[in-house]
């Protein structure tokens, strides 16, 4: 079991981290300062260092340099509330793995340590030097191999880059291995989600604002396009972005600077854009939802990653490496019957619904083999009619057959969306974006509205 070191003066984020981890099943080891924390690496090992910038004494930047002066091996991740880029970029060249502004959710920060923490080769005979994003990305498929030849060639430009493709396909993954492919990799990443803030929250998290520029602005704060000077920014699910800021963001990408909220003068700036999308954005831009203009500006290098049931060949690849993730050194193998039931089933949240059904499947089994009925895929649900007597999936599309899976695990779960977006391994808001789209369409089931 891995241990983390978490470190931060407040005592309410070290007892949530801490949970947070520990329910996760990782063991915690959570003090209050550098000094303590220097004595607990002293003590016992610890695989990942977790700490606030900002301490009374020793700060988080100071703990950083010494613990890795200690301690080269360690990997850390840097905390703050303040941040400004030359704290973002001191910490990167102290050797901080990822440098993550709060406040955050328990996903970011998870999503984060699993990515530091689990980094093994996708293939055996890959050089030692290869980057720790690139080896997470496993794959053996001519499809995905073209698109990762692509993302290399254009790492070293500033070109911007769209990565389109179903929600679960890991578009933030290839994200991060172009920016770990180029001459960026030593400079901050800095990720957006623009689907999960309102447009008033959004534009200070991009743009940054001066105090008192609006109720509760009680200090000036960077914006991300700031923390990600010489890095770059990824823009995830950017069609979700609302026209006005779609012109704002136009501007930084014509400009190269920004305005903050409140403020007087422009900000320049030197950040790669990377902007992801689930979305048909040529649609959008057709019926005006998305700007031409913007579009055509993001659209300079497009990648767009296949979804899982297009890479058979990468199937049995992920899937142990899944195992490996979750089981680490006791990691189950799967029975035939198991692994046949996964080739056969539809992936519709793709990489990532197989990494929790692999995930789960760990759990269940306890043991070296995974059975069929560790796996608890929901592709014949309970209540659903006799296979003879549901349409056959034979010269049906894509679109229809997700769109019966969708509605059947609703039907399920007593309409419960979340428990319905867990079992699907996709999120909340992209189911609730589906049925919207079912619902503009007339293909809405009333049990489903």
């Amino acid at each position: 079991m891995d241990r983390i070191l978490v470190v931060d003066d407040e005592s309410g984020m070290r007892l949530g981290l801490t949970e947070v981890l520990e329910r996760t099943g990782y063991a915690v080891t959570a003090v209050e300062g550098g000094a303590r924390a220097l004595d607990a690496l002293e003590r016992e090992r610890h695989a990942l260092l977790i700490s606030d910038m900002r301490m009374p004494g020793m700060s988080g930047l100071e703990l950083l340099r010494a613990a890795r002066a200690r301690h080269p091996e360690l990997p850390a991740l840097v905390m703050t509330a303040y941040g400004t880029v030359e704290d973002a970029v001191a910490a990167m060249k102290a050797g901080a793995r990822e440098f993550l502004t709060k406040p955050f959710s328990p996903q970011d920060v998870l999503h984060l340590v699993r990515g530091i923490l689990h980094e093994p080769v996708a293939d055996a005979g890959a050089p030692a030097d290869t980057s720790a994003f690139e080896r997470c990305i496993v794959s053996r498929s001519p499809a995905m191999a073209r698109v990762l030849q692509v993302a290399e060639a254009v790492a070293a430009s500033r070109a911007t880059v769209l990565i389109a493709g179903e929600s679960g396909t890991g578009k933030e993954l290839l994200a991060r291995h172009v920016h770990a492919s180029g001459p960026r990799r030593g400079q901050p990443f800095v990720a957006v989600n623009c689907a999960a803030l309102p447009r008033e929250l959004l534009e200070s998290e991009l743009f940054g604002h001066e105090r008192g520029s609006f109720t509760g602005a009680v200090g000036r704060k960077l914006g991300k396009f700031e923390l990600a000077h010489r890095g770059t920014i990824l823009l995830d699910e950017v069609s979700e972005m609302e026209p006005l800021l779609q012109a704002k963001l136009l501007r930084v990408l014509q400009e190269h600077e920004v305005d903050r909220v409140g403020g007087s003068r422009p900000i320049p700036i030197d950040a790669r854009v990377i902007a992801t999308t689930n979305r048909d954005l040529r649609a959008m831009v057709a019926s005006g939802a998305f700007r031409r203009d913007l579009y055509y500006r993001l659209h300079v290098v497009p990648l767009t990653l296949p979804p899982l049931r297009e890479r058979g060949a990468d199937l049995d690849a992920l899937v142990d490496h899944f195992c490996r993730r979750f089981g680490g050194a006791r990691a189950p193998s799967l029975e035939p019957a198991a692994r046949e039931t996964l080739r056969r089933h539809a992936w519709p949240g793709n990489v990532r619904e197989l990494e929790h059904v692999i995930e789960r499947a760990v759990l269940l089994a306890g043991g070296p083999i995974i059975r069929v009925s560790d796996l608890q895929l929901d592709d014949a649900p309970e209540d659903a009619p006799p296979a003879a007597e549901r349409q056959t999936l034979a010269g049906r599309t894509v679109h229809e057959v997700e769109r019966q899976l969708i509605f059947e695990t609703l039907q399920r779960t007593n309409n419960n969306r979340s428990h319905a977006a867990r079992m699907l391994g996709i999120s909340v808001r992209t189911l609730r974006n589906k049925l919207a789209e079912y619902r503009s369409s007339g293909l809405m089931q009333p049990s489903a509205s």
